[in-house]
Formats: structure tokens, C-alpha cells, sequence
């Protein structure tokens, strides 16, 4: 009796690939229209600022003249400058943490579900929806010399308060309406944020006998690590190119004292025709925001992996 295997019967599939080509060309065309908007909208504008600040151009003569480094170094001896430098810190640190603290604890207060936070969140929202000039205009009328404030003290007998016309009652004044301009934005971060922490924790940690505080400090804010890392960063940003409140709150005054560094170059690219000059401050006010947002970002997120370990 002869024990007979049959052989095993190997089939094969044959896969077939769409071209590769194929598959990228439909990516560039996707990608396209973002990059042409990302190159013409910043590529080009930082590229032209940088050759602008090389040049003592006054904005309407046919060929700058090329001058090298010189508007840099002639930033170094500028006292305008330098006043200005000191008034968008002080305003960048501040209105940061205003910001974040009006937006974090009003973000507290709203979060939930019922009308009367949405009603809220609607009203602590709505002055982002305003724009800046039309908020330093608003704010002017009501604050200002002549404005309304002063009126009602003037008629009850009382002095005028300099909140615009004393340096610094005037800075204190720009940051808290500017804090109040944008601290909608920041609920709205943080209400997201809040939306994302685990209510399994919270409530396990009241179960274990946890005060508010302590679900908030041990609970609630670790897990928000990344919220406050992004409004941080979006604020300070933000702030440190503020000049469109500027504009229309004080205008720089009282005698300067409330010129930011990004009014400051509108100032003298435009009014005073150096636009070389304002080109190259211009570039170093971009170059301080990058590097300022890059260590607050490694800060932040050191932090959190300290908190998370």
C-alpha cells in the first residue's frame, strides 16, 4: 500500500498600489492653498521687514539706501525705545496674569451645564468680540478727563482722577482694559479645559473626605497643565505687539509714558517716515516674543512632567 501527500497549494494575492505620484500631487494640491497663504501672509512680510531693517528707507523713495547693521546698533543708544521696552513688559507681565487669573476663576464659576452659564459665558465673552480701537474709544469717554467718571466726581464735589492723564494711573488703566478686553478668551480656553479633567478623580477624591481646595490644587489644576501652558503663551504674545488700545486709549500719553514697543514702531515707520528703523525694531520685538514664548513653553511643560511624576 503506497502512502501517496499531495503537494500544498500556494496561492498568492496580488496587491495593487495606487501610484505614488498619484497620492502626492493630491497632497500638494491640498496643501497648497495653505502654504501660498502662509508664505505670502508671513514668509514674505518677516522676509521684507529683515531687508527693510538694513536700509534708511522712509517708505517713498524708489531705492533705500542700504546701511548695514546701523539701525540695530542705533537701537541700543534709543531711550524711547528702551522706556518702551520697560512699558510692554510691565503690560505683557501683568495682563498675563490677569488674563489667566479672571479667565481660570471665572471659568470655575461658568462651568457646567444650565442657562445661566451659558448667559454668562455669552456676557464675559462678548468684549473680545469688540474691536480693540472701539474699546480704547469706549473706555476714553468714560475714563478720560472730560468723561463720564470724572463728570459724576466733579458734580459730588470731589477732584479729577487722573486715569489717563498720570503715567502711571494711565499704565494701570491701558492693563486693565486690556485684561478686560481679553479675558473672555481665556474662560473660554480654560472652560475647555476644565470639559477634559476626569470626574472619576474628583469624585474619588471627595469620597476620600477632599476639600474644593484640595480637589482643585491636587485634582483640577495638574490636570489643566496644558490649558494654562497655551493661555500663558497666546497671552503673552498677545500683549507684547499691543498698540491698537494704545492708539485709541491714550495714544501714548500722557508725554509718551504709555508707548509700547509696537506703537512705537507704527510711530516711527509712519509718522516720523523711518521706516528702515521701525523695520528693524520691528525684528527685534519679533525675535524677543519667539524666544520669551519658546522658554515660558519649556518651563511650562517642565512643570507639568514635575507635577505628573
Amino acid at each position: 500500500m503506497t502512502l501517496t501527500q499531495e503537494a500544498p497549494v500556494v496561492t498568492t494575492t496580488v496587491v495593487r498600489r495606487k501610484p505614488r505620484n498619484r497620492d502626492g500631487w493630491a497632497t500638494a494640491i491640498m496643501v497648497a492653498p495653505a502654504t501660498v497663504l502662509y508664505t505670502v501672509m508671513l514668509i514674505i512680510p518677516v522676509g521684507l521687514a529683515l531687508y527693510l531693517s538694513l536700509t534708511d528707507w522712509d517708505g517713498f523713495s524708489a531705492n533705500p539706501a542700504f546701511v548695514g547693521a546701523a539701525n540695530y546698533v542705533n537701537l541700543l543708544d534709543d531711550p524711547e525705545l528702551r522706556r518702551a521696552a520697560l512699558v510692554t513688559l510691565l503690560v505683557a507681565a501683568a495682563g498675563t496674569a490677569g488674563l489667566n487669573l479672571l479667565g481660570l476663576g471665572f471659568a470655575l464659576l461658568v462651568n457646567g451645564v444650565s442657562r445661566a452659564n451659558t448667559f454668562f459665558r455669552i456676557v464675559l465673552f462678548y468684549p473680545h468680540v469688540l474691536s480693540a480701537l472701539v474699546v480704547g474709544f469706549l473706555w476714553s469717554a468714560i475714563l478720560g478727563t472730560t468723561g463720564a467718571v470724572n463728570n459724576l466726581v466733579t458734580t459730588w464735589g470731589g477732584g479729577v482722577l487722573p486715569f489717563l492723564s498720570d503715567p502711571t494711573w494711565a499704565t494701570i488703566t491701558m492693563i486693565a482694559v486690556l485684561v478686560w478686553a481679553g479675558f473672555g478668551v481665556n474662560v473660554v480656553l480654560y472652560l475647555a479645559g476644565l470639559q477634559a479633567v476626569p470626574h472619576s478623580l474628583i469624585e474619588a477624591a471627595r469620597i476620600d473626605g477632599a476639600t474644593r481646595w484640595q480637589v482643585f490644587r491636587n485634582v483640577t489644576l495638574p490636570a489643566l497643565g496644558p490649558s494654562v501652558t497655551v493661555n500663558i503663551v497666546l497671552s503673552l504674545v498677545t500683549l507684547l505687539k499691543t498698540y491698537d488700545l494704545v492708539v485709541s486709549l491714550t495714544a501714548g500719553g500722557p508725554a509718551g509714558q504709555t508707548q509700547t514697543v509696537a506703537y512705537l514702531i507704527l510711530w516711527n515707520s509712519f509718522h516720523d517716515a523711518r521706516l528702515g528703523f521701525g523695520s528693524a525694531q520691528s525684528v527685534l520685538l519679533m525675535l524677543v516674543t519667539a524666544a520669551l514664548a519658546f522658554v515660558v513653553t519649556r518651563l511650562r511643560r517642565r512643570g507639568e512632567l514635575a507635577v505628573h511624576q
